[in-house]
């Protein structure tokens, strides 16, 4: 009862909502709560959030295909696009929702300058507008959320240049929408400089 008077309370504080957040997972995270994706979903949506994308670090896409169907089952309450490995899905409608297993950001990087170099493009003539016109992902969070003890990852690491940080100490299969409410908390409380 007590959690749920201070979530609502800070429910009530929340004014300025990120458009959009990414939550950085390992597959170990993954492994211990696959369902707990689609409970941050609904979340996130009664938040106001609107899109959130959730990066899963793994070495071996393939061995996280058990957990595929618990995660497809997001397009039940959001538009979701599966990315894991060479094969892309896209299913249900509403909120966008991307989750994308075992990508990184250098070889995201790596592959625009490829697809650019096969397209002829002009060096001389490539700016950050050209280069984001390649990206794989082209999102760029407002918020960051790493849970646990973990390391951040390179996933979106041209991207989240400018996107705030927040670190939660609780563990992925304990995140609760309390965490979420209180790192979104924390995300207005700040002063975004976007570099400058």
């Amino acid at each position: 009862m007590i959690r749920w008077l201070y979530e609502r309370h800070l429910s009530r504080q929340l004014d300025d909502r990120p458009d959009s957040i990414c939550v950085l997972l390992s597959d170990r995270d993954l492994a211990a709560a696959p369902g707990k994706v689609r409970e941050c979903v609904e979340w996130c949506r009664e938040a106001g959030v609107g899109a959130v994308i959730f990066h899963i670090s793994t070495a071996d896409p393939d061995g996280l295909a058990p957990h595929l169907p618990e995660l497809r089952r997001i397009a039940e309450v959001a538009h979701l696009t599966l990315h894991c490995g060479e094969r892309t899905e896209s299913a249900g409608t509403g909120m966008e929702v991307t989750v994308a297993i075992g990508k990184s950001g250098r070889e995201e990087i790596a592959g625009c300058i490829r697809r650019m170099a096969e397209d002829g493009v002009d060096p001389a003539l490539v700016d950050e507008h050209t280069f984001e016109q390649y990206l794989t992902f082209p999102y760029a969070p407002d918020l960051v959320i790493k849970t646990g003890g973990d390391h951040l990852t390179d996933f979106l690491i041209w991207q989240s240049v400018y996107s705030e940080l927040f670190f939660s100490d609780v563990n992925w299969p304990l995140f609760r929408r309390l965490d979420l409410l209180r790192a979104l908390r924390d995300y207005q409380s700040r002063a975004r400089r976007f570099g400058r």
